[in-house]
This record gives C-alpha cells, structure tokens and sequence, in this order.
C-alpha cells in the first residue's frame, strides 16, 4: 500500500510539473500571438489597407471610414456602378473610383474591394499559406490556380513583405470583427459593359 502511494505521490508530482509546462508555455504562445496581433495592427495601419477595404461614411469634411464595417470590402448592399459609353471610354485610359473608394474601374474592367475581415465571407476560412499566395503571388483568395488580384490593388508592392510581417498582418486580420458581406466578383473586361 506504501508502495502504490509512493508512486502516486511521484505520479501526480510529474503530472503537476507537465501542467506547468503546458500552461507556461501556453502562456508564452499567448504572449506572442497578441504581440503579432499588436504588430499587424500597426503595419495595417501605416500600409492604409483600411482606406481601400472599409466602406466610407460621407460627411460635411469628406468621407471617412466607417468603423461600423471595417475591413468589410465594397458593401454588396451597394448598387453596382452603371457606367456610360462616355465612362467606358474614359476608363480606358484613367483609372476612376468610386466616391468611397471601395470600387475601381480601368481597362480590366471594375474590380471591387474585397472582404478581409475576419467574417467567413472575408479571410475567416482562409489559411496562413492562403493568405500568403494571395500577398506575394497575387492569387484571388490565395488559391494555387486563381485568378490575379486586380488593381488597385498594390500586392507587388507587399510581395517581399518579412514572413513575420505577412504572420502578424494575418493575425490582425483573424482578430476583428467579422462582418458578413459577400462581395461581387469583377468584370474583367469593359468590353461586357457594351
């Protein structure tokens, strides 16, 4: 009985040290992770991703973002923009916005901003490596076999981001509001719109 007592005593003594261990490092992840959060908030910050991927509120000062649906891409709730002959022809040479710049249209057709809040409908669902192909490489919803990201937006200027940046920008983004919004697909050439 001394025996099974003994080795029950150094039993729970090992299993206490292991909880610790666990919890400790559990901890030290923790740490990290809201530290890479803390991070990608700052770089999205100073690279102004809100500015092209949150629906503006119009003011008497101008529009400003509406932190009601950061992040949440061209609102779908929008009418899609209707252009003329005259606009078509214009988009072939310039590039127009919509008033809150949350709409494009140039000689690829009209691509809207796309959803990157944390919301399924957004990058919810989306991988670490996703999210990556989709910065580096270019990719629609960072699939292998998807089509290009259309202008305007910059990711050849973010294609050499640090993995660690391209890690804390993601996890930033995993961490805000979800906000359902399914944005519609692009039209690729102004040539449909005739």
């Amino acid at each position: 009985m001394k025996k099974f007592i003994i080795n029950g005593l150094i039993l729970t003594i090992v299993l206490s040290a292991c909880k610790g261990i666990n919890e400790t490092e559990t901890s030290k992840n923790e740490k990290q992770h809201q530290e890479s959060v803390k991070r990608g908030e700052y770089l999205v910050g100073i690279m102004d991703c809100a500015v092209c991927h949150t629906p503006k509120v119009f003011t008497p000062n101008g529009p400003i973002l509406d932190d009601s649906r950061l992040f949440s891409g061209f609102n779908s709730k929008n009418e899609i923009p209707q252009l003329s002959t005259e606009e078509l022809e214009t988009a072939k040479k310039w590039v127009l916005f919509s008033g809150d710049m949350t709409a494009a249209v140039g000689p690829w057709g009209i691509s809207y901003t796309a959803n990157i809040s944390s919301d399924e409908t957004g990058i919810g669902n989306w991988s670490f490596d996703q999210f990556k192909r989709a910065i580096r490489q270019g990719k629609y919803k960072g699939l292998e076999n998807g089509r290009p990201l259309l202008p305007p937006m910059p990711w050849q200027a973010y294609k050499d981001l640090k993995e660690e940046d391209l890690r804390a920008i993601f996890d930033y983004l995993k961490s805000t509001k979800p906000i359902e919004n399914v944005v519609p697909p692009p039209t690729s050439l102004i040539s449909d719109f005739k």
